[in-house]
């Protein structure tokens, strides 16, 4: 049975493709057994090899260009990081009709966290933001372009076409007012660090409702560190996200553009997915929601003469009056 397909230009996988491909490869693990991982994930399909084994095929070929920067970077970065992240231990190569190399992991034990079901949600804020502070800190040099290196303003076209598709099926004039608001923050003055840039729950491992491991660097390379701030409304609940802000210590304008990247994320996948992956079309649609319901508490709060939002306990924000209004 070839795992479930989501793209027009996905390559066939199956059981016996990976038992062949294995077998010829790496025969010293053709004898463990092959089973497929029931996943949800748009650019690998898993297969578990044995108990201590991952075999990931690369579904199309932009997933495929990320195996040799994986097999590369990983190993480097890894002894950075809190947490665990998978550690390539086989590069395959094209064979059996599969057109693309692959890998082969250890397999990382874990449960992926379900939003609105979580057990330590202020805990894991805090390990989400331990793991990204140590990130965004390693040294960038030589480091790839993320797959996410663009800025929001380049995201413009592709976030209304997707606004467009969804009439009937988001609000649409809300999720056009909060993108507008995003795209007036101020872009970020430094340089560009390393990012994960796709930490949606899906991507993440827990352990008794703590961040166990990291997973699914394909889109790891150098960038703004708010891409990675999309997991505050992919997976955290309103009341941890400003811990989860306050640990990171995050600006408004870099906590306004990662509302405005997982907002678009969010319409982009949903519009793509919503008739192929229902997993990751409810989670972008209630990244949209959680998105529209904090524009609106924003959009309503008081202002000062010069147009800045007053916080709570009175304090005025530091934001200029032409910048986005955000929560803490």
């Amino acid at each position: 049975m070839c795992a479930r397909k989501m793209h027009t230009d996905e390559a066939d996988t199956d059981v016996p493709l990976v038992r062949r491909l294995v077998a010829a490869q790496f025969p010293r693990w053709a004898d463990l057994p092959v089973t497929a991982v029931d996943s949800a994930g748009t650019s690998n399909a898993m297969f578990r090899l044995g108990d201590d084994l991952v075999v990931r095929l690369p579904r199309i070929e932009g997933a495929a260009h990320d195996v040799a920067k994986e097999h590369d970077w990983l190993p480097r970065l890894a002894p950075s990081l809190p947490v665990a992240v998978p550690g390539p231990l086989g590069k395959g190569a094209p064979a059996e009709g599969y057109p693309w190399q692959w890998s082969v992991y250890r397999w990382l034990d874990g449960e992926t966290p379900a939003p609105g079901r979580l057990t330590a949600p202020h805990a894991l804020a805090a390990d989400l933001a331990k793991f990204l502070t140590a990130l965004h800190r390693i040294d960038p040099a030589d480091g790839p372009p993320s797959y996410r290196s663009e800025s929001l303003a380049a995201r413009d076209r592709a976030t209304r076409a997707a606004v467009a598709e969804l009439a009937g099926l988001v609000d649409t004039d809300a999720a056009i007012a909060a993108w507008e608001e995003a795209l007036q923050a101020p872009a970020r003055p430094g340089p560009a660090v390393w990012i994960h840039a796709d930490l949606q729950p899906g991507n993440l491992l827990t352990a008794r409702g703590r961040l166990a491991a990291v997973i699914d660097f394909g889109c790891l390379g150098l960038g703004d560190p708010a891409v990675d701030l999309i997991v505050a409304w992919y997976l955290l609940p309103a009341d941890a996200r400003g811990a989860f802000r306050t640990a990171l210590g995050t600006d408004d304008a870099t906590w306004a553009r990662g509302r405005g990247w997982a907002l678009s994320i969010a319409l982009s996948e949903l519009s793509y997915y919503r008739d192929t992956n229902p997993v990751m079309a409810a989670i972008a649609r209630q990244v949209i929601g959680e998105v529209r319901i904090e524009h609106a508490r924003a959009a309503v709060r008081p202002r000062t003469t010069d147009g800045r939002t007053v916080r709570r306990a009175g304090r005025t924000a530091a934001a200029p009056a032409h910048g986005p209004v955000v929560e803490p």
